[in-house]
């Protein structure tokens, strides 16, 4: 599959110096290698990264969208920008972490584009809970799969999404990163191009706008 087809489902932030240097000191040799490719234009490189990626970046947009054709859509301009632009890939984050920041920009730039022509922007997470470091996945996980249980789970997932599609978008992106996709607070800062304190503030009042939305809900 070409990087130019449909893909199926399947600010500058301040870190420290020392973060940029052991990210590339300690890059594994064929992680190297393998961008040195995607740096020369090899379109076997890049089917590999869309093969890889895709699946991963889908989702993510996908849930700061509600749109299955509009996650498409921004899951191929994704890894076009990122054919693009990756001659200006320096290496001082990891390759993922960079094709996320691409992707939320491109969210980003639809969102701005769909609020100019005064649509609501909407997002759907899988699940939310809103409360300290605990994940937000585990407020639907239910050791019990009777059919009242797997009821009660559609419910509360319901409930979750009318309460996530409140939050504003940098609340969301925080959230969607940290919760679902299983991001450092250090990855997310460098995808959402904010420092490490922004991201934890972020996160923290998009949890707690969650558990007050939801009180008594779940």
């Amino acid at each position: 599959m070409s990087y130019v087809e449909p893909i199926a489902l399947s600010g500058q932030i301040e870190l420290e110096q020392v973060a940029h240097t052991s990210a590339a000191e300690t890059r594994p040799a064929a992680q190297t290698q393998f961008i040195e490719r995607l740096r020369r234009g090899e379109a076997a490189a890049f089917e590999k990264l869309v093969a890889e990626r895709s699946g991963e970046i889908y989702g993510m947009l996908y849930r700061l969208t509600e749109n299955a054709e509009e996650a498409r859509d921004l899951t191929q301009e994704t890894f076009l920008r990122a054919f693009q632009s990756i001659a200006t890939f320096r290496g001082d984050a990891d390759l993922r972490t960079w094709i996320y920041r691409i992707a939320i920009n491109q969210a980003r730039n639809r969102w701005r584009w769909w609020r100019r022509r005064r649509r609501e922007a909407t997002v759907s997470l899988d699940s939310a809970n809103g409360q300290g470091e605990q994940p937000l996945q585990t407020t639907l996980r239910t050791s019990d799969s009777s059919p009242e249980q797997q009821a009660l789970a559609r419910e509360r997932e319901t409930a979750l999404r009318s309460a996530l599609r409140t939050l504003s978008r940098p609340y969301r992106e925080a959230v969607v990163l940290r919760d679902i996709e299983g991001f450092s607070y250090e990855e997310i800062a460098v995808a959402l191009e904010v420092n490490v304190g922004t991201v934890k503030s972020r996160l923290s009042r998009g949890r707690e706008e969650l558990r007050r939305k939801l009180e008594g809900s779940l």
